[in-house]
C-alpha cells in the first residue's frame, strides 16, 4: 500500500469528499435559515454547477498540459476558499458566492479520475475507480453525521469551516504525497488508442463534436449523463424531501446520508472488483441502473422509516456500481491522451445534471409534489438502462 501509485490520490480524494459532505446536508437548512425558498435552495446547488460547466473542461486539458499535481493544487486552494466564505457566511448571498468560488475551481473529482487513468491498466480500472466511490462511500459515512452534530452544537457555519480544515488537509496531502508525474504501467494499452493520438488542448466544442462523433464515446457519455441527471436529482431533493415527509432536520438527514454512503462505500470497498471481472462494466451498469429505477421511483410512496431504509440502500447499491463501471468504459473508449479531456467532457455532462436535477427538484417539492420528485430521479434512470442494453455500435469491441 505504500508504494501504491493510487493511495495518495485516494486519501487526497477522500480529504476532499469528506470536507464536501459536511457542507452538502447542511445546505438547505442553511439557506432556508436565511428565508430561501426550495426553489431557490435549487437554485443555490445549480450555481456551482452552472461554475462548474465553465471550469470542468478547461481544468481537464490544463491537467493534460501541465500535469495533475499542480491542476490539482489549484482545484483544491478554490475548495478551501469557498468552504471559508460559507463558514462566515451572514446572509443568503455569502452562501451563493462560496458556492460560486468553489465551482469556478472544481476540478477535483475530473483530475483524480484522469491520474487513475494515468496509472492503471485498463482491465485494473473499475477497482481503482472504486477507490474514488470508497472515497465517497467513506465521506458520506461519516461528513453527514459529523454536520448534524457540530449544526446542533455550534451553529450552521460550523460544518462549513469545518470542510475548509479538511480542505487544507488535502492541499497538503497533494503536495506532499502525490507524485508530480505519475507514471502508467508498461502493459497499459487502450482498444482505442492506435491512429487516436490527437492534441487534447482543444475547445470544449471541438472536445464535444470530437467524442459525439463517435458511437461508442457517444454512447459512454449519454449513458454517464443519465446516471449525474438521475443521482444529482435525488441528492438534489433528498434534504427537503425528508424535512417535508418526515419532518427531519440536519441531523436526522445528516444520518440518512450517512446510511447512503456506508452501503457504497461497502459495495465499492468489496465486490466491487469481484463483479467486474465477473459480469463486466456493461452489465454490471445495466443491473445499477435497474435498482436506482426501483430505489428512486418507489421513494415518494415510502412513509416509515424502515421502507425508507430500504429504498435508500437499494438507490445506494446502485449508484455505487453504475458510477465507476460507466467511468471506466468511458476511459476504454479514447486514447490514453485523450483521457483527460474526455472525462472533463463528462464532467461537463455532471454539471448541467447538477443543474437541471435540483432546480427540478426544488421546484417539485415546493409544489409538494414529492412522490413526482422521486420518479423524476427513476425517470433518468430508466433512460440510462436503455442506453445500457442496447447492443454495442457496428464494428466496436465486445466488452466481457
Amino acid at each position: 500500500m505504500r508504494r501504491s501509485p493510487l493511495l495518495p490520490i485516494f486519501l487526497t480524494v477522500f480529504v476532499d469528499v469528506l470536507g464536501l459532505t459536511l457542507v452538502l446536508p447542511l445546505l438547505p437548512f442553511y439557506a432556508e435559515h436565511f428565508g430561501a425558498s426550495e426553489l431557490v435552495v435549487g437554485v443555490l446547488a445549480a450555481s456551482y454547477a452552472v461554475c462548474q460547466l465553465v471550469s470542468g473542461p478547461i481544468l481537464g486539458r490544463i491537467s493534460d498540459r501541465v500535469g495533475r499535481k499542480p491542476t490539482l493544487l489549484a482545484s483544491q486552494t478554490g475548495t478551501f476558499i469557498g468552504f471559508l466564505v460559507l463558514g462566515s457566511a451572514s446572509s443568503l448571498w455569502m452562501l451563493f458566492l462560496g458556492r460560486i468560488i468553489d465551482g469556478l475551481t472544481a476540478g477535483n473529482l475530473t483530475i483524480a479520475q484522469a491520474y487513475i487513468s494515468d496509472v492503471t491498466r485498463p482491465e485494473e480500472r473499475t477497482r481503482a475507480f472504486g477507490l474514488i466511490g470508497i472515497a465517497f462511500g467513506s465521506g458520506f459515512l461519516l461528513g453527514p453525521a459529523i454536520t448534524g452534530e457540530l449544526a446542533s452544537r455550534f451553529g450552521y457555519g460550523a460544518p462549513a469551516l469545518g470542510a475548509a480544515a479538511l480542505s487544507l488537509t488535502s492541499i497538503l496531502l497533494t503536495a506532499t504525497l502525490l507524485p508530480a508525474k505519475p507514471i502508467a504501467p508498461a502493459a497499459a494499452t487502450e482498444s482505442a488508442e492506435a491512429g487516436a493520438a490527437r492534441p487534447a488542448s482543444v475547445g470544449r466544442g471541438d472536445a464535444f463534436r470530437r467524442f459525439f462523433d463517435r458511437p461508442l464515446a457517444r454512447r459512454r457519455l449519454l449513458e454517464f449523463f443519465a446516471f449525474s441527471l438521475s443521482f444529482s436529482t435525488l441528492i438534489g431533493g433528498l434534504a427537503l424531501f425528508l424535512e417535508r415527509r418526515f419532518a427531519f432536520g440536519v441531523k436526522e438527514t445528516g444520518y440518512i446520508f450517512a446510511f447512503s454512503g456506508l452501503i457504497g462505500g461497502s459495495i465499492q470497498g468489496g465486490a466491487l472488483g469481484r463483479l467486474a471481472k465477473r459480469y463486466g462494466e456493461q452489465r454490471l451498469a445495466v443491473v445499477g441502473f435497474a435498482t436506482m429505477v426501483i430505489g428512486y421511483g418507489l421513494l415518494g410512496a415510502a412513509y416509515g422509516l424502515p421502507a425508507l431504509l430500504l429504498l435508500v440502500a437499494v438507490g445506494a447499491f446502485g449508484s455505487a456500481v453504475v458510477r465507476p463501471s460507466i467511468t471506466t468504459l468511458l476511459t476504454k473508449s479514447v486514447g490514453r491522451d485523450e483521457q483527460g479531456a474526455a472525462l472533463g467532457v463528462s464532467q461537463s455532462l455532471a454539471s448541467v445534471s447538477q443543474i437541471v436535477g435540483p432546480i427540478g427538484a426544488g421546484w417539485l417539492i415546493e409544489h409538494r409534489a414529492l412522490t413526482a420528485y422521486g420518479l423524476m430521479a427513476a425517470t433518468f434512470a430508466v433512460v440510462g438502462l436503455i442506453l445500457g442494453a442496447q447492443k454495442l455500435p457496428a464494428g466496436e469491441p465486445v466488452e466481457l
